[in-house]
């Protein structure tokens, strides 16, 4: 059974329909019982249609491109887009793997550039207080 309540006129009504049988429908209205015939047989309801939602996309988390060899120069990258807050060494300079070459603001975090090679400084590519993009070559070891 279904209920609804009706205004018309300013006259409240309140509807239950009790079964629809081929095209007569069982109702109350107002606690009063009438067979209301329809003009043609009822159906089962039209089907509800929905758009279908996107899917959410998962990424996978972006890695930072690995320093690239270029003749016996190696590179170190800036992993994200950010601004040079300081640079830690400059051409000439001999580094181990790991040390802090360059300190970057990223996503309003300061973040350690280290090197993943042994070597020495070729050049600088970068000046305090430049922006960079993501993989941009921030300095290159020999």
């Amino acid at each position: 059974m279904k209920n609804f309540k009706f205004k018309i006129n300013s006259n409240e009504y309140e509807v239950a329909i009790e079964e629809v049988v081929e095209n007569i429908a069982h109702i109350q209205v107002n606690g009063l019982k009438y067979e209301v015939e329809l003009e043609k047989k009822a159906d089962k309801p039209a089907p509800i249609v929905r758009k279908p939602r996107p899917q959410a996309v998962k990424n996978d988390p972006v890695e930072p491109k690995k320093p690239v060899a270029s003749g016996d120069l190696r590179m170190v990258n800036s992993p994200l887009p950010g601004n040079i807050l300081d640079v830690k060494v400059s051409a000439g300079d001999k580094v181990t793997k790991g040390t802090v070459v360059v300190i970057m603001e990223a996503m309003k975090m300061e973040n350690n550039i280290i090197s993943e090679f042994d070597g020495t400084v070729a050049s600088v590519k970068v000046k305090v207080g430049q922006s960079v993009l993501q993989n941009e070559v921030l300095l290159e070891i020999e």
